[in-house]
Parts: structure tokens; C-alpha cells; sequence
């Protein structure tokens, strides 16, 4: 019990960690998490952080609560997962506690709007890191391209529900996996 609860503080701090160094949401949190979890802790290796990726996407709640969630419940249970959760939950709360108390006072500040801007960019970096980090884990194969090219063009062009468009996709990679092997081949 007392290495689970080790186990629990190290999760609690690692994912403290993600969630403190990084903002914009659950992608752009993927390369820290990856270099975090898979590189620095090897908890979980890059294939299972990507499937851990992707069933978070297809769960209610921020990606980066869901993925801390998983990825604490496999190391050390339903403990794991709540001290996870907590970890990367703190620092968000804390830093918009603290922000709603003083926004109002310096949202008008110059260097308040540079501060935002330039944060805004950094995010923007993380995701483009998380969409490349992701793109070389993928399948590649050309259901999988048909499926990337139908699903940006249907959010994109269409304003297609996300949700939908998921599931759509889920069920084609299904389908199209199940045909392949009982032709007896390979995606």
C-alpha cells in the first residue's frame, strides 16, 4: 500500500507538472505529456499514449483530464487515477482563481495584451508539435488518408459536428479493418 501511494504522489506531481507548464487545452498538454509520461517516467510507450489520445477524444471532459485519468488508472488504479486528475486539474484552478481576482484591474494593460498574444502563439506551436507527434504514430494507409481528408474537410468546410464526425470515422476504421481481414490482408 505504501509504494501505491508513492506511486499516487508521483503521479499527482508529474501530471501538477504538465498542468502547470502548459495552457491551451488538452493538445497542446500531448508533447508534454508524451515527453513527461512516455520519455522521462516510461510509463506508458508512444503507441499507447496515442491510443490513450485517441479514447479521450471519443470521452465527456478536456482531453488532458481524461488521458491523466487513463494513464493513472493504469499505473495505480482508481487512486492513480484521481491523484492524476487532481494533479492536472490544480494548477488551472489556482492560476483562473487568481486571474479573476486581478483581470478586471490590468485587462487593459498594454503588456497584458502582449502577454496573451505571445501565449496565444506558444500554444499554437504546442499544437502544431501534437498534430506532427501524432501524425508519425498513425496508421498510414489509404483509408486512413481518405478518413483524415473526409473528416478535415467535413469540420473545415462544413462545420460538421466533431462528435459525429468521430464516431463517423470510428466506425469506417472499424469496417474497413474487419473487411481487410477477412480478405485476409493488412491496413
Amino acid at each position: 500500500m505504501k509504494q501505491k501511494l508513492k506511486l499516487c504522489l508521483q503521479l499527482f506531481l508529474t501530471f501538477m507538472k504538465i498542468g502547470a507548464v502548459t495552457f491551451g487545452g488538452g493538445y497542446a498538454m500531448i508533447p508534454i505529456i508524451e515527453n513527461e509520461i512516455s520519455v522521462k517516467k516510461g510509463w506508458i510507450d508512444g503507441e499507447e499514449l496515442l491510443e490513450v489520445v485517441a479514447i479521450s477524444e471519443t470521452t465527456p471532459g478536456p482531453i488532458a483530464i481524461c488521458a491523466a485519468a487513463f494513464i493513472g488508472y493504469k499505473k495505480a488504479g482508481v487512486l492513480g487515477a484521481f491523484a492524476a486528475t487532481l494533479g492536472v486539474v490544480t494548477p488551472s484552478f489556482a492560476i483562473i482563481y487568481l486571474i479573476s481576482l486581478f483581470l478586471r484591474k490590468f485587462e487593459d494593460l498594454q503588456i497584458i495584451k502582449y502577454a496573451f498574444f505571445g501565449i496565444r502563439a506558444g500554444v499554437l506551436a504546442l499544437l502544431i508539435k501534437a498534430v506532427i507527434s501524432m501524425f508519425k504514430k498513425s496508421p498510414k494507409n489509404i483509408v486512413a488518408w481518405l478518413i483524415m481528408a473526409a473528416s478535415f474537410a467535413a469540420v473545415a468546410f462544413f462545420s460538421a459536428n466533431v462528435i459525429i464526425v468521430i464516431l463517423s470515422a470510428a466506425v469506417i476504421g472499424l469496417a474497413a479493418t474487419l473487411i481487410a481481414r477477412k480478405a485476409g490482408k493488412e491496413l
